[in-house]
């Protein structure tokens, strides 16, 4: 039941048709009595910075949700990143601090990484492929970084996008080898998809699925479906997959401690989500 005293988490992206979050929140919100709500707002890029401003000066709200395509303009929009979002060069999460300051943080990668790991496939050593260096891209390429990679080559249309974060994957990973340039996978362990691709039925393959082996992980970040046409062909290769909504499971404990609402486990949370596609 919504009120006078229910905190507003904004989820902020555009389109909101692909948003899962509000169905995986409220539920647990409901169970735990706990007086908050997630609520779905579509922004487009060009409105987003003035939006931004208005929805923090509600009294009611504890923080927001960022999405797609607001992530790497958001570290320019509030007070403070953590290092975490920082190395990603992309906020998903604002919280508005008791003085009214915002902190933005950073859980895409985290999310993904621990998602990963739980499937049983270690990290440390392992060459990944990271297809897109947008928001949760950057996001992931620094987790897995920071979970021992011992290669990670980015490909991306944006070519300054890709080159930003390679730079500051050596800055802070020396040790770290990180290519450019090419979109082959053959030979990677980990591949992701961090691009758009897979939102729509008839988009092409981020990649060519020939070129994976059957012990290939391959992870996805869209989640307008369970399995997109990606995970399918992977799948039907032999591929160990992770679908989009597997990142957010990993990631929403660590979220809601970040807006003081206590913690959970994946599996509490997947219990009681009601997620449609």
């Amino acid at each position: 039941m919504i009120n006078g005293n229910t905190q507003l988490i904004a989820h902020v992206g555009y389109p909101t048709s692909t948003f899962k979050s509000p169905m995986i929140y409220n539920p647990w919100f409901d169970k735990n009595e706990i007086n908050a709500v997630v609520v779905p707002m579509g922004v487009l890029s060009d409105d987003y910075p003035m939006f931004l401003e208005s929805l923090f000066r509600l009294t009611n709200i504890r923080g927001a949700l960022i999405t797609m395509p607001h992530k790497v303009t958001t570290m320019s929009l509030v007070d403070e990143v953590t290092p975490t979002a920082s190395i990603a060069g992309a906020c998903n999460a604002i919280l508005k601090r008791a003085d009214g300051s915002l902190l933005g943080d950073q859980f895409d990668g985290a999310g993904f990484v621990r998602g990963v790991e739980r499937k049983g496939r270690p990290i440390r050593d392992a060459r990944a492929l990271v297809l897109g260096s947008g928001g949760v891209g950057s996001a992931i390429a620094a987790s897995l970084a920071a979970a021992g990679a011992g290669e990670i080559a980015l490909c991306d249309t944006n070519t300054l996008a890709v080159q930003g974060l390679a730079d500051r994957l050596r800055k802070h990973y020396p040790s770290l080898v990180v290519r450019t340039g090419s979109k082959d996978p053959a030979g990677y362990d980990i591949i992701v998809n961090a691009t758009p691709l897979g939102m729509n039925e008839d988009d092409p393959l981020p990649f060519d699925i020939d070129r994976i082996a059957p012990s290939t992980f391959v992870g996805e970040v869209v989640m307008k479906a369970e399995f997109t046409p990606m995970l399918r062909a992977a799948k039907k290769k032999g591929c160990t997959v992770q679908v989009g909504t597997d990142m957010l499971f990993e990631m929403i404990p660590a979220y809601l401690e970040f807006f003081g609402f206590g913690t959970t486990t994946p599996e509490e949370l997947r219990a009681v989500a009601q997620i449609e596609y």
